[in-house]
């Protein structure tokens, strides 16, 4: 039986980073419900911690790419929300479509026939 889940190892390089804008397009968040986006919106593929999620929400707030600002969560915890900017909005776009070109190649790729010998 394989394990459906995949580890932070799996994921290619900038691809947490385009995860996280692509669930801020859904609006503000804070870490746990960016973290449970990912994971319901792959099903539960992609599980992502504490330990790389923090680091690239500020990696993506230092760029300007996010905007975080404290409010009380619905558990009535302080919490840093994150809300997409208008330059993280078009890093998103020009991502996603470089990201369709890799996933294409890769496919090609899988299915082309090699030359044995």
């Amino acid at each position: 039986m394989t394990d459906r889940r995949a580890n932070r190892g799996d994921l290619l390089q900038g691809t947490l980073d385009m995860l996280i804008l692509q669930t801020l397009r859904w609006g503000p968040a804070h870490g746990y419900n960016i973290s449970q986006a990912i994971r319901a919106s792959s099903k539960d593929v992609f599980r992502v911690e504490t330990g790389p999620l923090y680091p690239a929400l500020h990696r993506l707030e230092k760029r300007r790419l996010v905007r975080a600002e404290w409010k009380t969560s619905d558990n009535k915890q302080r919490a840093r929300y994150y809300r997409l900017t208008p330059a993280g909005r078009r890093h998103l776009t020009r991502e996603h479509s470089r990201f369709r070109q890799l996933v294409e190649a890769v496919h090609a790729l899988m299915r082309a026939r090699g030359q044995e010998g």
